[in-house]
């Protein structure tokens, strides 16, 4: 790395950016889930669901990867999911692994999860201008494509 780049990241605006910008998501994400109180389900259980509804069915690895916790933490998740109802165990041909996805209902408890979140930001969102809001959505294809340069 040169040493202009690495100044840059190390103290000056490209780091005060990031910090920023690490900050602004952890609080965008803490204050969208106090709605997710109101589907009776706790955030580590709701995480892993998510996975499974919007990525699709997963082996108790992948899912655990996915979710960065070891394989026995997710058991214990993915039980409590499936005493909920909200995850269905599949066996796979060889019958050594399981193949998990979420059940009808946990479908519709993330969905309408996803819809408060999105409700909740579409109201915060009114309040600006649509100028601003036309930023916001450039801003939104800009993470997106710093999400995929991660």
């Amino acid at each position: 790395m040169t040493d202009v780049k690495s100044k840059r990241l190390a103290g000056g605006e490209t780091f005060q950016t990031a910090d920023r910008l690490h900050s602004a998501a952890i609080h965008l994400l803490r204050r969208l889930r106090v709605g997710d109180r109101e589907s009776g389900v706790g955030p580590a259980q709701l995480s892993a669901l998510s996975v499974l509804v919007f990525g699709g069915p997963r082996s108790l690895g992948q899912l655990a990867d996915a979710e960065q916790v070891r394989p026995p933490t997710m058991s214990r998740i993915v039980a409590g999911l499936e005493r909920a109802g909200l995850v269905r165990r599949h066996a796979t041909e060889d019958g050594r692994r399981v193949r998990l996805e979420a059940s009808a209902k946990g479908t519709k408890i993330l969905e309408a999860g996803h819809k408060r979140r999105v409700e909740s930001l579409a109201k915060a969102l009114s309040s600006f201008t649509e100028k601003e809001q036309q930023q916001l959505g450039e801003l939104t294809d800009l993470l997106q494509q710093l999400i995929r340069n991660l």
